[in-house]
Order: structure tokens, then sequence, then C-alpha cells
């Protein structure tokens, strides 16, 4: 995303864009749903663990790793493969994602760094850090050529003082923009995937839409399937008016299956409780 231009609030004038405002309502709508559950006021604390547990389920499906729920709820072993090590990275974002929601607005790209190593688990050079000149990156999943270390560090920092300087643009659109950057630049050598979506989730929480992280798009991502979103993505890329407001129109439903998800697991509740 261009972060220059007439406008000193590129952000904002993407929430013009045909479909958006329309986008941003619905999934208002559904966030308002689940957070007005009766259920979210007794055990709103099972909700959100419930929500991470299958949104790290969601986003490890995209990264290729696509097990079953339970499977994911069972299993205490992570490193016995690669697809282990993969749910593996996505429970850890999931978990570290609410404990950086303060350092987020004052200091996006050191919060990115820290995902980074988090999902790598590794003390490898590369680890935490933007790519260099000459390094891969390996994101199969994303067959997009990644854009050069040079182009990587400059629209990171015009991501970060979009994050920094604020905007008054809705929160689903900051989040599917964070969300499409990160997976068009693929800053790090590994695991973009899983630190774009686990981007998405900090904004989505710390702007106060999904405060308590019920929500998640990751979810509907993986429902909505690979072909999908990458196809969105490309929308992303692109660059033009149309194709950015499909990927955050994209983004958008993904919220909302999110919020379904958890709509499933309130009423499930209460018919337990019943």
């Amino acid at each position: 995303m261009s972060t220059t231009g007439a406008t000193a609030d590129p952000l904002a004038a993407l929430g013009s864009l045909p479909g958006v405002a329309d986008s941003v309502e619905t999934v208002r709508k559904a966030v308002d749903r689940v957070y007005g559950h009766r259920i979210m006021r007794r055990r709103s604390t099972a909700i959100t663990s419930e929500a991470a547990l299958r949104g790290s389920r969601g986003s490890a499906a995209l990264s290729g790793a696509d097990w079953a729920l339970e499977e994911v709820r069972r299993r205490s072993d992570f490193g016995a493969d690669d697809e282990a090590r993969v749910v593996g990275a996505a429970l850890r974002l999931t978990a570290e994602a609410g404990q950086l929601l303060s350092i987020w607005r004052q200091s996006p790209l050191r919060v990115l760094a820290r995902l980074h190593l988090v999902a790598a688990a590794t003390d490898s050079d590369e680890v935490g850090r933007p790519r260099q000149a000459g390094e891969a990156v390996d994101e199969p999943l994303v067959e997009l050529p990644p854009p050069s270390a040079d182009e990587v560090s400059g629209r990171l920092e015009g991501l970060s003082e979009l994050i920094v300087t604020g905007s008054s643009a809705p929160a689903l659109v900051t989040a599917a923009v964070v969300h499409g950057e990160l997976l068009a630049l693929r800053p790090f050598v590994s695991h973009n995937g899983l630190v774009a979506r686990a981007a998405q989730r900090i904004v989505l929480i710390g702007s106060g839409l999904d405060p308590k992280s019920v929500c998640p798009a990751e979810v509907g991502h993986a429902e909505l399937g690979r072909a999908a979103y990458l196809a969105a993505l490309d929308g992303y890329v692109s660059g033009t008016p149309e194709g950015m407001a499909a990927w955050i129109a994209h983004c958008g439903r993904a919220v909302e299956l999110g919020a379904r998800e958890s709509t499933a697991v309130c009423e499930a509740l209460q018919r337990g409780a019943a």
C-alpha cells in the first residue's frame, strides 16, 4: 500500500471505497451479536479461550497444517514434524498477541519482530528481523514474487508510521491493510502468513472492535478457503480501488464468520447449562 498522496489519512480514504462501509456495518452487527449473547456475560473467558484455539487452528490451516480442531486440542507435542511445528507456532502467536497490545501503537515494528521470534522459536540470526538482501523467503503458499529487501524496509516504515500516527479509519480497514501489507511484503524469511494474521488479531482487539478476542478472523479465512484468500490478496497487491475494496470485504467476511463461530459456541454452552 502506498502511504503517500493527497490525503493525510490514507486508511480513512480506503473506508470510502465502494462497498467498504457496508462491510464495516455488517461486521459491527455480527460482533455485537456475540457480545450481546447472554453466555458472554457469564462465561466470556471460556469463549475467549475457545476462540483462541479455533483461531490458531484456522491460521495454521492457511499455512498448510489443516488439522481437525480436536487434534489441536488434544496434542501437546508440536515439534514432531513440519505440520506440527506450524500448529505450535500458530498457538504461540495467538497467546502472545494479547500481551503486545500496549506496545503495538507505539512500536509496531518491535511487535512484528517479536511475533516472528515467537513463531520461529529458534535463535537463528535471521529470526526477529526483516529479511536482508539475498535472503530467501520460505512462504510456499503465497506465490507472488516477494518485494526486495529495500522495498520491504521502506514499506514497513510507512506502515509503522500509519499505525503510530493513528487514523479515523474503521478497525476493519486498518486490520485488513496491516494483514494485506504483511502478506504482500513477506518481510521475514518464514512464518509471514502466521505473523500477518496475528497482527490482524492485535488490531481488531486493540481497536476495541473485538476487545475480548472472541471473533477469530482466522476461522473465517480458513472457512472461505485458501484459493479465495489468495485471490483477494491479489486484489490488495494490485493497489486498485476495486482490488483494495475486495480485500477489505474478504477480511470483513472472515471476521463475520469468526463471530458466527463464537456465537455457535455460546449457543452450545447455553444448551449445556439448560
